[in-house]
């Protein structure tokens, strides 16, 4: 085991995706562990405004901070203000712009890493990344020695090129560099090119070009070449990794889960009770349709991916729902995907607040907040081809909640994690997935889910033993391929139909099953694998400590 490790995420008290996820919920189990050895490093996106993330501590490594920002670097030392409260220090990458084609230079002599093309986030993500690896060179000359076992681990090609820095100035440090997904493949499949079919005969580098990322794919396979441990979330990723980025990786990191803040019991119950009221009241505001309290709540969440995440094939596989004359049930669906959200609708605001059943549809009575550009947007278009308007001839309802669930979004109201307890399926027909959070926070909740074999948790979950087969097992993973879109939203259909119609039992079955099966993937389980990572990293490093030290013995 290290003695200190540190690793770096634009997600650390920064909540904008899954790693934020993983991270956070890691957090506990490593602090354990190490106690205040394990701190993480976060961009400081803040500045002087407050992060509900994280809670500053001046006192905090205050010489040393003072003492780093005499030399130009800023950071704000405190805690992540989630279970077990890690470490966390936040620093301001602004002054690197200032030097930022310096930078490039030299990554380039050193490693050969291509910032020519570079466009979008590569240059605030690179002086973040930067930022956050001379933190650690920093705090490892104020603090820390060569009688230290350091790690320092990155989290995707935003922090690679500060893995990079570590790896050519302080090189007695261990670096891992963990890919949740490789860019080049997120795009050929956001892109609707066919992943799969054609796997063996894509190369990285000339897709790379052809999709015109040519500097993020450049500063992941770098990170991935030169890290001491190379990692990813899952199998089906490994193999990506393997094709697009021409490493192995050497040790994978499934992403686990600490179900300690899933609620119990009454509280469970209290919980689920409110969630489920508040749903149904905001598909009847904005409907205007009647909505039974027994009404089968389902909901698809994550990334706004459409393609990847499956989020065409949830709203098709509805469609093909509301038009099922064997339904007996009716069924709301959300979406919960965060958008380009202008601001909550105030029409649907003041129904809510009245408290009255409304009896007539508000304008465009699917989407809960108002977008810019709605008419670019792919949920609503994608409703308006298909002819789908909430009629109240329909027993299926889709609602479209274009923002984060927060609890302060200003119609739900509600946190995710709150909102999940009211669901009573969750669906995730993903066509790319490395990992697949969703499906693992759902079934934590007790939500039975579907998902596909296309998504890290789907193959995870057919690896558990008779898991997988049937929403009765807790999940239900669906066979996908490139070219059955159709096939999918059936099987999506069909099995949202006959769970309407399940017995109480049944749906019992179904709901302990979920939970059993997320027992099996609490970090308690894998944290061993990270373990294996820190061990793997830590013993190449000092096999390059042991040559550095013999070179210098013949120099000198």
């Amino acid at each position: 085991m290290p003695d200190y490790i540190f690793e770096s995420s634009w997600e650390v008290c920064n909540k904008v995706g899954g790693i934020y996820t993983v991270l956070s919920t890691r957090a506990d189990t490593l602090q354990k562990k190490m106690k205040d050895r394990i701190i993480f490093i976060g961009p400081d996106c803040w500045k002087d405004n407050t992060c509900p993330y994280f809670e500053e501590e001046p006192g905090s490594f205050a010489p040393w901070i003072a003492a780093a920002r005499a030399k130009g670097l800023k950071v704000r030392a405190g805690r992540w203000l989630v279970p077990g409260k890690p470490l966390a220090l936040l620093v301001d990458y602004s002054p690197l712009f200032a030097r930022k084609n310096e930078f490039y230079a030299r990554m380039w002599e050193w490693y050969g890493v291509d910032s020519l093309h570079a466009y979008g986030d590569y240059d605030e993500s690179s002086m973040f990344s930067l930022a956050a690896g001379m933190t650690v060179e920093s705090f490892y000359h104020y603090y820390l020695s060569g009688k230290d076992k350091v790690v320092y681990q990155c989290n995707e090609w935003m922090t690679g090129m500060g893995m990079l820095y570590v790896r050519h100035e302080v090189p007695q440090i261990a670096t891992i560099f963990t890919t949740h997904a490789t860019s080049v493949g997120r795009s050929i499949a956001g892109n609707g090119k066919p992943l799969y079919q054609y796997f063996t005969a894509y190369n990285g580098d000339q897709m790379a070009g052809e999709l015109n990322m040519q500097s993020k794919h450049s500063i992941e396979k770098q990170a991935a070449l030169n890290a001491d441990c190379f990692t990813t979330v899952s199998e089906i990723t490994a193999r990506e990794c393997s094709q697009l980025l021409d490493k192995p990786v050497d040790v994978v990191l499934p992403n686990g889960f600490d179900n300690a803040f899933v609620p119990k019991g009454a509280a469970f119950t209290r919980k689920r009770t409110a969630a489920r009221k508040k749903l149904l009241a905001v598909a009847n505001a904005l409907t205007g349709c009647p909505i039974d309290d027994n009404a089968l709540i389902v909901s698809t969440s994550g990334r706004y991916e459409f393609r990847n995440k499956g989020i065409d094939v949830f709203i098709d596989a509805m469609v093909r729902l509301s038009r099922d004359t064997s339904l007996n049930r009716q069924v709301v669906a959300f979406i919960e995907v965060p958008a380009w959200v202008k601001e909550p609708r105030q029409d649907l605001k003041q129904r809510l607040a009245a408290g009255k059943p409304a009896t007539e549809p508000l304008a465009n009575p699917v989407v809960t907040h108002w977008l810019h550009e709605p008419g670019n947007d792919r949920v609503l278009t994608m409703l308006a081809s298909l002819g789908f308007r909430n009629e109240d001839s329909s027993r299926v309802k889709i609602i479209f909640i274009p923002c984060y669930l927060t609890g302060n979004d200003g119609i739900v109201n509600i946190s995710y994690y709150d909102v999940m307890t009211g669901n009573d399926l969750c669906i995730y027909p993903s066509y790319y997935e490395p990992w697949g959070y969703t499906p693992l926070e759902a079934v934590a909740f007790g939500v039975p889910c579907i998902t596909t074999n296309l998504a890290g948790f789907g193959l995870w979950t057919r690896g558990e033993e008779g898991e997988g087969k049937s929403l009765e097992s807790g999940a239900l993973v669906v066979d996908r391929t490139d070219t059955n879109y159709n096939e999918v939203a059936d099987t999506v259909e069909k099995a949202v139909c006959s769970y309407a119609a399940a017995s109480a039992e049944k749906v019992k079955l179904s709901r302990r099953n979920a939970a059993k099966l997320s027992r099996q993937a609490l970090w308690s389980k894998f944290i061993t694998n990270y373990y294996q990572a820190y061990d793997f990293a830590l013993k190449k490093a000092a096999l390059r400590s042991t040559s550095l030290i013999k070179e210098q013995t013949l120099f000198n």
